[in-house]
């Protein structure tokens, strides 16, 4: 009710006009029906006068204006929003432009201010469902350890994310006033509120606000993220080599186009030579000499910049392929100091070809900040075995099962992770290949398999904790850097994002985005399939009413003045 007067949903005003045309077929008139149905006689007058205002074909008006084509419209419209506004990154004047040019303007009110209360409703009514949701779904969920990667965005105000590596569930996405520890921690505690899951490790970048989050606030191993390690090593060498590559080739360019020239005036004078009967010259000069020997020095000096270029490159790429804690060729345990013997390999490298390259001082600084990271790095596979072992070890196993969940079932589901984050197909089906031959081992073989003797639950349980072992090991925090992106986008296109649009962005990822699989994140963090979104929507964001009736176009005062001649 509003102002004692009650407000019709579109979709009950198509059913009672329907029945009203069904019942005026049998001569009733419009007083009896409406006093059936208990709707003033004025009000149905009302509705019939609209709809005879509609500038439409009649047949796409008896469409809309029945109870199915009104409930198809509603869902236009809802989709419409749902679509530029959440998935995408478009304003309410693309849904406005939508409904005109696609006929549906005699149907429903396409102005800015219908559609904008419309999209201020549906974020509203997203957000509500996330916290439906996330309360209902939380309380049936089964407790877990999580790990968490954490960064900040700017919009120019912090936003801070934090996402579960393993569903991509967003745990957190606010702004805040700054980025210090304690607002972490605060922010943190509050979106974790009411979940039944334990934080034993965060991966992000070396900000100092989000290591004394983690380290002393949260009391748990932080990560170090692998991208920055190798970001800052490629900002140390990658432009300086390159440049030193591109003098060098162009130096080769020239040299060789100064033989190139040298070569046609030999063959000119030769030719004139001929022609006026002289003796030719054989040998070349010394001009000659000195330009072969100066393109000689120059090729030399471009293969050694571009094999110093390539080298480093690959250097750089190695601290990637070996922060891994299994041999992702053979599937082999790595242990503390079989990783940390690699990184130093990798830096080494590193620093010889920066030092070959005679970099400045700076380049050389910003190699040793990425070098700094090594400990974290080897302390986390520290962390991960310990771990794991305390994981597997309380499972109680017998000695031949345990021996086959460390060294097949463990590493070959790691592999099986891994090749899905591959960067090229090849490399996919090298692990896809041998995590396959690893898992077959647990089944099959002279006696069967060392899995064989576990049946029923306990089966489950220890493939269940085998997958939270191979999961545990998070070396990059892409998965925020990715959202932050998307935000970007977002922000991009709005120039500002509210909480409320903030909100219902995050729901969106959470709880309507799907993999190829066909699972949102939601399911995949709580364990069970959430409520459909969209119908949530449908059923709790109104349709807008009728286009308003167009009014005569008065001039205005400035319009009245008349142009002089």
């Amino acid at each position: 009710m509003d102002g004692g007067r009650r407000r019709w949903a579109r979709v009950d005003i198509a059913e009672k006009v329907a029945a009203f045309c069904a019942a005026s077929q049998n001569q009733t008139s419009q007083r009896a029906f409406t006093e059936e149905i208990q709707v003033p006689r004025s009000t149905l007058q009302d509705w019939l006068a609209k709809r005879d205002r509609i500038d439409a074909d009649e047949e796409v008006i008896q469409f809309f204006e029945n109870p199915i084509g009104v409930a198809f419209l509603h869902r236009i419209v809802i989709a419409s929003h749902v679509v530029t506004g959440l998935l995408g990154a478009s304003g309410v004047r693309f849904v406005c432009a939508f409904l005109e040019l696609s006929g549906l303007a005699p149907f429903v009110a396409t102005s800015f201010g219908a559609q904008q209360r419309v999209r201020v409703v549906l974020e509203k009514a997203t957000v509500e469902f996330g916290k439906e949701e996330g309360q209902r779904l939380g309380q049936q969920m089964t407790p877990k350890e999580i790990a968490v990667c954490e960064d900040e965005t700017f919009h120019p105000q912090p936003c801070l994310v934090a996402i579960d590596p393993v569903s991509n569930f967003i745990l957190l996405e606010s702004y805040a006033s700054d980025r210090k520890a304690e607002t972490w921690s605060s922010h943190l505690k509050e979106a974790i509120a009411g979940l039944p899951v334990r934080i034993v490790q965060s991966t992000s970048d070396e900000g100092k606000g989000i290591l004394r989050h983690v380290r002393e606030d949260l009391g748990i191993h932080h990560s170090p993220d692998v991208f920055h390690v190798q970001r800052d090593c490629y900002k140390a060498t990658s432009g300086p080599l390159a440049t030193r590559r591109r003098q060098a080739e162009e130096a080769l360019q020239k040299a060789s186009k100064a033989i190139c020239q040298q070569q046609v005036q030999r063959e000119e004078d030769r030719s004139a030579r001929s022609e006026a009967a002289l003796p030719c010259q054989v040998g070349l000069n010394p001009c000659t000499d000195n330009t072969v020997k100066n393109e000689i020095e120059a090729r030399e000096r471009y293969e050694a910049a571009k094999a110093l270029e390539e080298r480093a490159k690959k250097a750089i790429q190695s601290i990637s392929t070996v922060y891994h804690p299994y041999d992702l060729e053979t599937g082999a345990p790595k242990t503390a100091t079989d990783l940390e013997s690699a990184l130093q390999k990798s830096f080494l490298e590193i620093e010889e070809v920066a030092k070959e390259a005679g970099l400045k001082e700076g380049c050389l600084k910003r190699i040793q900040k990425a070098r700094r990271v090594l400990a974290a790095m080897v302390a986390t596979l520290s962390f991960y075995w310990t771990t794991v072992t305390a994981k597997v070890k309380a499972l109680s196993l017998p000695s031949e099962v345990e021996a086959a969940v460390f060294s097949i079932l463990i590493p070959g589901l790691y592999l099986k992770a891994a090749a899905k984050k591959a960067t090229t197909s090849d490399r996919k089906r090298m692990l896809l290949q041998k995590a396959s031959e690893l898992l077959s081992m647990l089944f099959f073989g002279t006696n069967g398999g060392p899995l064989c003797c576990l049946k029923g639950e306990q089966l489950a349980l220890v493939l269940q904790v085998a997958k939270e072992c191979a999961d545990l090991f998070q070396r990059s925090s892409s998965c925020v850097e990715g959202r932050n992106g998307r935000l970007s986008l977002q922000h991009h296109g709005f120039h500002h994002l509210s909480d409320r649009k903030l909100g219902a962005l995050t729901i969106v990822h959470n709880y309507y985005i799907k993999r190829d699989d066909g699972t949102t994140a939601a399911e995949r963090f709580f364990g069970a399939k959430p409520k459909d979104l969209f119908e949530f929507l449908l059923t709790n964001v109104d349709l807008p009413g009728r286009p308003a009736k167009k009014r005569s176009q008065t001039k205005s005062e400035v319009d009245r003045v008349p142009l002089p001649v």
